[in-house]
């Protein structure tokens, strides 16, 4: 990421991290949901969380399990100050960088991330990395640009992608930059999950989808949010 988009994304969570909660409502308490009911399934005992904003996903799963070793990665101190406020400690929610992850490999059990692919200009290294840190399971739950929109966009926008020219039409939408700036999500990149379903599948025995928001059944032509889950045993 250039310097300049990073102090773009760092300046916009400290201006708006004591509203953060407020501003982006559970839109992922779906998919946590599900995540959290596969855990003892899997027999989950380690989580990583990666930009893991406030924490609330820590809290919830605390909330609903115990005896859970998490940690959650933040790069935003403003947002990680938040977290501590809330009895996170300062041990369970650190800085970090999802691309480089300071952990040997199948370090945890389960390695999960909500809404921080879309803020990464290179998110198929961040999941590389999720994929080489987790021992049993990586959970993902995001954006997909090609289910976004009315009917019209969704099929130009798939149309372009079918023919290989996304990249060239995404930077001819950003006028050169490859992001976007909005008031209610900062700095953010065009996403899919199905981006990265290719590497993630290679990798895992089995991988399972659902919508996060209401869709219909083709995931990649109608659903906005997309989670996943990768088991790799």
């Amino acid at each position: 990421m250039a310097i300049e988009e990073i102090k773009i994304q760092r300046a916009y969570y400290a201006n708006t991290a004591e509203d953060y909660d407020a501003m982006h409502p559970d839109e992922h308490g779906l998919g946590l949901q599900f995540m959290i009911a596969v855990m003892d399934e899997l027999g989950v005992r380690s989580v990583l969380d990666l930009g893991c904003g406030t924490g609330r996903a820590l809290l919830k799963i605390q909330e609903k399990m115990t005896g859970i070793h998490m940690v959650g990665i933040e790069p935003s101190a403003e947002l990680r100050s938040m977290g501590h406020s809330k009895g996170i400690p300062e041990t369970q929610l650190i800085d970090g960088d999802a691309m480089h992850l300071p952990y040997p490999d199948g370090a945890f059990d389960l390695v999960c991330e909500f809404g921080m692919l879309h803020h990464i200009p290179h998110p198929s290294k961040a999941v590389a990395e999720m994929l080489r840190v987790a021992r049993k399971a990586i959970f993902i739950s995001d954006c997909n640009n090609f289910g976004q929109g009315g009917l019209l966009a969704r099929l130009i926008k798939q149309s372009i992608h079918a023919v290989g020219l996304w990249s060239v039409a995404d930077l001819i939408k950003t006028r050169g930059k490859g992001y976007t700036i909005s008031e209610g999500d900062g700095l953010f990149y065009s996403y899919s999950v199905f981006n990265d379903y290719n590497q993630i599948a290679r990798q895992c025995e089995a991988v399972h989808m659902l919508n996060s928001n209401h869709s219909k059944a083709n995931l990649y032509r109608t659903a906005s949010h997309v989670t996943l889950l990768g088991i790799k045993r």
